[in-house]
């Protein structure tokens, strides 16, 4: 069959990077045989034009859209992105007949809503490098869609099967730069996404990684991941960053990688999540020396009291010492703080403000009220609490921010910010 996979986010704030979700997919299909054409909408000035030229040149037989963000988790002044997303689909439909599947970690957390609101024919929750070749396959022999992991279908007759996460992600092939290449913006300082792992056990309350991937920890071969890297370097790209969100658990993980990047005398440039636990000097020496230039220290409170009901694993005095520890290597340092969580007064936010002024941050960040997803245990204190309903899908943006705190917590951070030039809200 031929299929068009389309990487429909747009969103540059943070920091662009190439669709990998998307690319990982697009290997699995291709080795099962397929023809391929991605479609990286991220650098496309009109994305109607460019979609009907895609569409009408390669006649698609089947359409896959990857959803990566709902919205930009901004409780200030929230931005619903699934409306781009429909007018996607909207494209999709005016110019095939092809049926569409929605995958991607956006996706993956509303299942069922987001496919009935973007009225696509069938969304994949999960990992999409297993499921989406078997629904190729049965919509290719008209055999009828049957035991397909993580398949949701849209008003037709298709069970909906319990999503399986692969034991072994190394038998999931990681997708060759040409793949994303193909994708239309081969710019050598554009950051490149490595994954080395899916999954986490630490079961924030927040956190709506298990539902994408699941909460056993499961990780690539230390060395598949630097020849991949060696890869991109070989095509002249230096920038990584990796997306994992615990780089450094397990430690002697992080310490392998790092000695098979210096194995292979890679001359690269990359930015890693630090979960604040347990860093020490020789993991520090060996990202620097592996070419690690920047970490982002997601330590969220400066409060112990906060830090607890949020079900970290990690004390103030951690987070302060890997930040020591990093700045003495010449690692940035970019800083996380979540204000508003359960429990949250006016007290533990000053706490939180003054410990992020001690750190010395390169950057720091500020988050102000918590995005709510489903199945967490945030969830079900925002509904014990009568923030949200027990029926509510939550697919639109709902925030928590502790009772009392609504008003006076962006006029503080807003005051807090004038005298702190590298305070991001």
């Amino acid at each position: 069959m031929r299929v068009l996979l389309i990487s429909a986010n747009t969103e540059r704030a943070n920091m662009p990077v190439m669709p990998l979700g998307l690319a990982c997919v697009a290997e699995a299909v291709k080795n099962a045989g397929h023809v391929i054409h991605v479609a990286d909408l991220m650098y496309e000035s009109d994305i109607s034009q460019s979609l009907k030229e895609r569409i009408l040149g390669f006649q698609p037989e089947c359409i896959g859209i990857s959803v990566r963000n709902i919205d930009d988790q901004n409780s200030q002044n929230p931005r619903f992105l699934l409306r781009n997303v429909k007018d996607i689909v909207n494209i999709c439909r005016e110019y095939s007949r092809a049926p569409i599947v929605l995958g991607g970690a956006g996706y993956s957390i509303y299942p069922k809503s987001a496919l009935a609101y973007l009225n696509a024919d069938f969304g994949i929750q999960g990992e999409g490098e297993m499921a989406f070749p078997l629904l190729l396959n049965a919509l290719q022999k008209n055999t009828g869609i049957i035991a397909i992991p993580g398949l949701f279908s849209n008003g037709k007759n298709a069970p909906s099967m319990p999503m399986k996460w692969c034991d072994r992600i190394e038998e999931l092939a990681l997708p060759e730069p040409d793949i994303l290449l193909r994708s239309g913006d081969d710019a050598k300082d554009r950051w490149i996404t490595v994954q080395t792992r899916r999954g986490c056990p630490l079961h924030c309350i927040y956190c709506s990684t298990p539902a994408i991937e699941g909460d056993v920890l499961r990780m690539r071969s230390p060395n598949i991941v630097a020849k991949w890297l060696e890869n991109w370097a070989q095509k002249g790209f230096t920038n990584f960053y990796f997306a994992d969100n615990t780089f450094n658990i397990p430690s002697g993980y992080a310490n392998e990688l790092c000695h098979q990047i210096m194995r292979l005398k890679l001359d690269i440039n990359w930015r890693c999540i630090i979960y604040p636990k347990g860093i020490d000097g020789e993991l520090a020496k060996l990202m620097a020396a592996a070419g690690c230039k920047q970490v982002s220290l997601g330590y969220e409170s400066g409060s112990e009291k906060i830090l607890r009901g949020l079900k970290k694993e990690f004390s103030l005095d951690d987070v302060r010492r890997a930040s020591q520890i990093f700045a003495e290597y010449g690692i940035e340092r970019t800083g996380f703080l979540m204000l508003g969580a359960p429990t949250e007064t006016k007290d533990t936010v000053e706490e939180s403000l003054a410990f992020s002024e001690s750190l010395n941050l390169d950057m720091l960040k500020i988050t102000i009220g918590i995005r709510i997803y489903p199945n967490t245990d945030l969830s079900a204190i925002a509904i014990r609490e009568g923030v949200i309903s027990s029926d509510c899908d939550l697919l639109s943006p709902h925030f928590y921010i502790a009772n009392g705190l609504e008003n006076w917590l962006s006029v503080r951070v807003k005051e807090w910010q004038l005298s702190h030039p590298t305070i991001a809200v």
